[in-house]
C-alpha cells in the first residue's frame, strides 16, 4: 500500500469538533436572580416568589449598588415595603411580623413538603464559584461544605445533591459524610417547580375598604382578614382578565385595591378579655373561650360603651389607610368604596345612616333643596298638565316658578292673573279639589292607626314636596334603636356601599323598624348592595322593608361563566314542567266536569257536537294561556319593582347560586354559606361590574340574568 492511500485510509481528525463541543460544554452562563420572601404560617416557613415585576425591580435596585444605603422599594402592588439593606418586607398598611428576604439563585429540596428552599446569599456565591470553576475547567465532584456542616456534592451540571449528615459534629471534631438521604440540589429558580405571578397593573381606579365581621378568623380556614381579602383581590385580578379584557388592552382600567380594616384586635386589647376570663367557668373550656372571642362582639356592638369604641376603630382606621393611601399614591383620582362582611356590614351602615355632608352641601341642602325640589316640583306641575291636556300652559307656570305645592295652594283669582282661560282654570281647579279630597281621606286612615302604633318619622325621609305627609308616618328613622354613640365622621363619601351575608334586615327590625321609606338614601352614598348566600344563616334581605305588599324573588346573580348551573336549570325545568303539566290537568278536569254536569239535549245532536268542539277548543287553549302567566313568577320582573332609592332605584338584594354539592344538604352547608365570600367569583364580579359602571366602562359581554 502506497504512502498516499494509507494516509486516506486513516480516518480524519476529530480534534477540531472536539474543540466546538468542549468550548460550547465549557462556556459558563451566569445565574439569573430571583428575589424571595419567608412566609411564616404555623411556625413553618415557606418560601415565596416575588412577581416577576418586583423581583425585576428589586434586581435593578440591588444592582444599582444603592443597598448599601437603606433603600426602600415598594412590592405587592405596594402594600409591602422591601427594606434592601436589612433584607426585610414590611406591611404598610397593617400590622405583620416582618419577613426575611433573599436573593435567590440556589435552591435545595426540603424534608417535608418536597418544596424547594433558597440556600444563604453567602453559601450561594460560593456554590455559584464552584460550579463556574468546575464548568471552566470540566472538573466535578466537587464537594463544599454548608455553614450548618452539610456536604453539598456537584456530580455534573445535571446532577447535584445535598447531604444531610446521620449525626452532627462532636467534641472530637468529626467531619460529616455522606450518609442520610440526599436531597437534589438545582441552579436558578427557572429549575424548580414554583409559580411566579407576572406582576399586578400599576394603575389604581379604585379603592375598597373591607370590614370583617365577628371575631379574629374570617372563612372556615380560620384565617385572619388580611388573608381573606388578598384572595378576594386575587380572584378581582383573574376576573378583570376574564371579563374586562377588551379595557385592559386599550388601557382604560388598571385594578381595584381592596385594603383591610381590623377592629376586633383594638376591642379585646381594651382589657374586657381579662374581664370575661375572671368570670368564665372552667368547665368547656375550649367552647367558651370562642364564644369569648366571637359570638360577644354582637353583644359588645350593643353595649354603649362597647359600641363607640368599634365605631371609634372603624372609622380612625378607614380615614388612616385613605390617607397613608393618597401619601403613597398622590395620582389616585378615583373613587372609594366600603364592603362589610356579616356583623361589619351593620357597623358600616350604622356609619353611613349617621353621616353629614360637607359645609358646602348644607348650603345646597339649604338654599338647593329648594332648587332640586323646585325642579322636581316643576316636573310633576308639568306631568299634571299633560294629563289635563294643558300642556300649552306649561311655560307660564314654570315663568311663575310654580311647582307642586304651589299649584295645590293656587286660587281661581291666582290662575285668572296668569292669563288662564276660564276652560282650564275649571279642569285644574277639579284637579285639586279631587286630589284635597283623596288626602283628607287618606290623613283620616292615618291619623287612626297612629291611635294604634305611634311611628316617629326621620327628617331625612321627609319630601317637602309632598303635601301627602300622612303616608310618610308609617315609616320610622332607619336610625331608631341605634346604640347611643358619637358616630365618627369619614374623610370620604364612599361611591358604593356592599354588604356580605348581612344581617342589617333584622337588626333593623329588632329595632322596632318596620318599613324603609322609599325616598330614604344614605346620606353620602348612593349605591347599596346586600349579596347573600341563599344557605347563609346570617343573612337578611333589605327589599321586603322597602315594599312589603308585594312579594318578588331576590335578583340572582349571574354566574361569572355567564350560564346559571346545571342543576338550578334542571331544577327550573322541572318547576315549568310540573306547572304544564298541572294546567294541563286542571284544563282536562274542568272540561270532564262540564261534560258531566251540561243538561242533555237528544233533539238537537249537532249543538251539542259543536258544544264539545268549542269545549275542546277552550280546554287546548287553557293550557297556552295559564302557563303563560306562571313563567313570570319563574322568569325575573325584578327590572319592573320599585324598590325605591336606597340603591338609586336599582336592586338591592342579589343572591348567589349555590353549588351542586350544596344543594344536597342546605344544614350541612350553612355555615361555609356565610364564610364563602372570599373566594366567591361571583361575588367579586358584581363588585367589579358595579364600581367600574360608574366609570363608564362595562364588561367584555353582558352576562345573562345582569341588571
Amino acid at each position: 500500500m502506497s504512502a498516499r492511500e494509507q494516509q486516506q485510509a486513516q480516518p480524519p481528525p476529530a480534534a477540531p469538533p472536539e474543540a466546538g463541543e468542549l468550548d460550547a460544554a465549557n462556556r459558563y452562563e451566569a445565574v439569573v436572580p430571583h428575589w424571595f420572601y419567608c412566609k411564616v404560617t404555623d411556625s413553618r416557613e415557606r418560601w415565596v416568589p416575588f412577581s416577576t415585576q418586583d423581583s425585576e425591580r428589586l434586581e435593578e435596585a440591588h444592582g444599582s449598588g444603592r443597598d448599601k444605603e437603606d433603600l426602600v422599594v415598594p412590592t405587592s402592588g405596594g402594600r409591602y415595603d422591601v427594606h434592601l439593606k436589612k433584607r426585610q418586607r414590611v406591611a404598610v398598611y397593617w400590622e405583620e411580623e416582618v419577613s426575611e428576604v433573599r436573593r435567590c439563585t440556589w435552591f435545595y429540596k426540603g424534608d417535608k413538603d418536597n418544596k424547594y428552599i433558597p440556600y444563604s446569599e453567602t453559601f450561594s456565591k460560593e456554590l455559584e464559584e464552584a460550579y463556574m470553576i468546575a464548568v471552566t475547567l470540566d472538573e466535578w465532584k466537587k464537594k463544599l461544605e454548608s455553614p450548618s456542616r452539610e456536604i453539598i456534592i456537584l456530580h455534573n451540571p445535571k446532577l447535584m445533591v445535598h447531604y444531610h449528615p446521620v449525626a452532627t459534629s462532636d467534641d472530637w471534631g468529626s467531619t460529616p459524610t455522606e450518609q442520610g438521604r440526599p436531597r437534589t440540589v438545582k441552579r436558578g429558580v427557572e429549575n424548580i417547580a414554583v409559580e411566579i405571578p407576572n406582576g399586578e397593573p400599576l394603575q389604581i381606579d379604585h379603592l375598597v375598604f373591607v370590614v370583617h365581621g365577628i371575631g379574629p378568623a374570617c372563612d372556615i380556614r380560620f384565617r385572619s382578614i388580611v388573608q381573606c381579602v388578598n384572595d378576594f383581590r386575587n380572584v378581582s385580578l383573574s376576573m378583570l382578565q376574564a371579563h374586562f379584557k377588551k379595557a385592559q388592552e386599550q388601557q382604560q382600567i388598571g385594578r381595584v385595591e381592596f385594603l383591610p380594616v381590623n377592629w376586633h384586635s383594638s376591642l379585646h386589647s381594651t382589657g374586657v378579655d381579662v374581664d370575661l376570663e375572671r368570670i368564665t367557668l372552667p368547665s368547656i373550656n375550649r367552647l367558651r373561650h370562642f364564644i369569648n372571642d366571637t359570638i360577644l362582639d354582637v353583644f359588645f356592638y350593643n353595649s354603649s360603651t362597647y359600641c363607640q369604641t368599634i365605631v371609634d376603630t372603624v372609622a380612625s382606621e378607614m380615614n388612616r389607610l385613605y390617607q397613608l393611601f393618597l401619601q403613597r399614591n398622590p395620582l389616585f383620582k378615583g373613587g372609594v368604596s366600603i364592603a362589610g362582611h356579616s356583623l361589619g356590614s351593620l357597623i358600616l351602615f350604622d356609619l353611613l345612616t349617621n353621616q353629614k355632608g360637607a359645609p358646602e352641601e348644607d348650603e345646597h341642602n339649604e338654599e338647593g333643596s329648594r332648587t332640586t325640589s323646585g325642579n322636581r316640583g316643576i316636573e310633576e306641575v308639568r306631568e299634571i298638565l299633560k294629563k289635563l291636556e294643558l300642556s300649552e300652559y306649561c311655560e307660564v307656570f314654570e315663568k311663575e316658578k310654580m311647582d307642586r305645592q304651589a299649584l295645590f295652594l293656587c286660587t281661581e283669582e291666582n290662575l285668572k292673573e296668569m292669563g288662564i282661560p276660564l276652560g282650564p282654570r275649571m279642569k285644574i281647579l277639579h284637579y285639586i279639589s279631587s286630589k284635597e279630597e283623596m288626602q283628607d281621606q287618606s290623613t283620616a286612615a292615618a291619623m287612626h292607626s297612629r291611635e294604634h302604633v305611634a311611628e316617629p318619622r326621620s327628617p331625612s325621609q321627609h319630601d317637602p314636596d309632598s303635601t301627602d305627609d300622612a303616608r310618610n308616618c308609617q315609616y320610622r328613622d332607619v336610625g331608631l334603636g341605634q346604640v347611643s354613640a358619637n358616630y365618627p365622621q369619614l374623610n370620604y363619601k364612599p361611591t358604593i356601599f356592599f354588604a356580605f351575608g348581612s344581617p342589617i334586615g333584622m337588626f333593623l327590625t329588632v329595632r322596632g323598624v318596620k318599613r324603609i321609606n322609599p325616598n330614604y338614601s344614605l346620606p353620602t352614598c348612593k349605591g347599596f348592595f346586600n349579596i347573600f348566600h341563599p344557605f347563609d344563616p346570617v343573612a337578611y334581605r333589605i327589599e321586603p322593608m322597602i315594599v312589603p305588599d308585594l312579594e318578588f324573588e331576590p335578583m340572582l346573580l349571574p354566574h361569572h361563566k355567564g350560564r346559571k348551573r346545571m342543576h338550578l336549570e334542571l331544577k327550573e325545568g322541572l318547576t315549568r314542567m310540573s306547572v304544564d303539566l298541572k294546567n294541563n290537568l286542571l284544563g282536562s278536569l274542568r272540561v270532564a266536569w262540564q261534560s258531566f254536569t251540561r243538561a242533555p239535549l237528544p233533539a238537537v245532536e249537532a249543538a251539542s257536537t259543536d258544544a264539545e268542539a268549542e269545549a275542546e277548543a277552550s280546554a287546548e287553549k287553557q293550557p297556552d294561556t295559564k302557563p303563560d302567566e306562571t313563567p313570570p313568577a319563574v322568569k325575573e320582573e325584578a327590572p319592573l319593582i320599585n324598590v325605591g332609592r336606597l340603591n338609586g332605584g336599582n336592586r338591592i338584594d342579589y343572591v348567589l347560586q349555590e353549588k351542586p354539592i350544596e344543594s344536597f344538604n342546605e344544614y350541612l352547608f350553612a355555615l361555609q354559606g356565610h364564610l364563602c365570600y372570599w373566594e366567591s367569583e361571583d361575588t367579586v364580579l358584581l363588585v367589579l361590574k358595579e364600581i367600574y359602571q360608574t366609570q363608564g366602562i362595562t364588561l367584555d359581554q353582558p352576562l345573562p340574568g345582569s341588571q
